[in-house]
């Protein structure tokens, strides 16, 4: 990684306008050296294709991370922050970069420089520790939190909140947030420390079960169990693992997602596993840049990369040990939608593709723009809710063009954000997690 500039004789270093980045965790210079600003990735930047605004681009946003080192703009600039926190952190510029540019790296090391830099306002404090440290690593606190969202909605919250925000900024805001809440009720887990492999054991496997996946789609964590288990995994549940830190590293808090990442690399290390199965897209991601996360922690950088090493995708696993036991037929026309962060963060495409094609029956259509976000992106539905709900309905009509009963993904937040869009345009079309169709599929066999 680029360093700081501190130490370098005074001669040599330009007199800089305005301060330069606060901390080492400074977009590296070596990965911004990278951009040859051929500007291959504007036609898959769907800020730039919604906004047609070259610092909303990859390339646009690269410069202006330039320009910080330059010293030309400060990390606690207005624009720089508005234009750093546009961004999806989707990752597609890196799918179709040449030269290999690592953005969500960049963009992600960009925002904990602002976060540094600039003095937050005290409601903005207040949400953030709420939401990412008293809510996402606690369990039970998540859960409840859950519950409560979803009885909310089922008593007609939202619709109180719609009426009140004609004249209430905050109130639309929230009856935002709970549309999203999804329509049936949080589940749990429900799983033993140890599901048994079905026939002869092929591999141990340590499954992650993430933070809102565990407290909102735990079915999907039991499915996953069942499922590696029916194809010779034993499947061991660790239940002193937490929040993989995702989020807090999108949000540019860095220390608390490292924090975490000790926390589940400890835990993990524990369990002796052969591999780490994950279902939730945006936490597979994180958990395998764990190496970069503490690249500059001597005492965990060597653990981190041996644990991200171990980390695969639930249906990376199977494509790569195949389905030992077949599917049952499940008759119905599904189109799949790539999450972000499998698709350009982990680089898995047709593992998922070959999975919904092993399943008798099923019909498969391709949909246009599989491979571009749903506006969901972490938080982003949160904090940009209006450009978020154009890239929604841009999905959702693409959806409904291919004139599928099922929308198949990979994600909790891309589920949660697909269905709310599907809610009010095509409240018939379900949407499924792949591993809870398979389920389903082995269910039928």
């Amino acid at each position: 990684m680029g360093g700081l500039r501190g130490g370098q004789p005074p001669s040599t270093v330009a007199p800089l306008a305005f301060l330069p980045y606060p901390n080492a965790d400074a977009p590296s210079e070596d990965l911004i050296a990278r951009c040859v600003h051929c500007g291959l990735c504007l036609p898959t930047c769907p800020t730039f294709a919604v906004l047609g605004v070259e610092m909303d681009s990859p390339r646009g946003r690269i410069r202006l991370m330039k320009n910080v080192w330059e010293g030309r703009l400060g990390a606690d600039a207005a624009a720089f922050d508005d234009h750093m926190n546009t961004c999806l952190d989707c990752r597609a510029c890196e799918t179709a970069c040449p030269s290999g540019v690592e953005f969500g790296k960049l963009v992600e090391g960009a925002r904990s420089q602002i976060v540094a830099a600039r003095n937050a306002s005290l409601g903005e404090r207040v949400i953030r520790f709420v939401a990412l440290d008293a809510l996402l690593p606690h369990r039970r606190a998540l859960a409840a939190f859950a519950r409560f969202s979803y009885l909310s909605k089922r008593l007609g919250a939202g619709a109180a909140l719609r009426a009140i925000g004609t004249v209430s900024h905050a109130a639309r805001r929230l009856a935002g947030l709970l549309e999203l809440v999804p329509d049936q009720a949080p589940t749990s887990e429900g799983l033993p420390r140890t599901v048994a492999a079905h026939g002869t054991r092929r591999a141990r496997a340590a499954l992650f079960g993430g933070c809102v996946q565990r407290a909102v789609f735990g079915a999907t964590n039991a499915a996953t169990a069942r499922v590696l288990a029916r194809n010779g995994v034993e499947v061991t549940v660790i239940e002193d693992q937490t929040c993989c830190g995702a989020l807090h590293a999108h949000a540019g808090e860095r220390d608390g997602a490292r924090a975490l990442a000790r926390r589940n690399i400890a835990a993990f290390e524990r369990a002796g596993a052969d591999v780490v199965v994950v279902n939730a897209a945006g936490c597979g991601a994180a958990l395998k840049e764990y190496g970069w996360l503490l690249k500059d922690d001597p005492a965990w950088h060597d653990r981190a990369a041996r644990f991200a090493s171990t980390v695969r995708d639930a249906t990376e696993y199977l494509a790569e040990i195949g389905l030992r036991e077949k599917p049952g037929p499940v008759r119905a026309k599904a189109t799949y939608d790539d999450p972000c962060h499998l698709l350009h963060g982990q680089k898995v495409r047709e593992q998922p593709r070959a999975l919904l094609a092993a399943i008798p029956e099923l019909t498969v259509v391709p949909l246009v723009e599989a491979d571009w976000c749903c506006g969901s992106a972490g938080t982003y539905n949160v904090t940009r809710p209006e450009l978020s709900r154009q890239l929604l309905e841009r999905k959702v009509g693409h959806i409904k063009s291919t004139g599928a009963e099922l929308v198949v993904t990979a994600n909790p937040g891309c589920l949660m954000q697909i269905q709310s869009g599907l809610r009010r345009e095509a409240p018939a079309v379900r949407v499924v997690h792949l591993i809870d169709l398979l389920d389903e599929a082995y269910g039928a066999s």
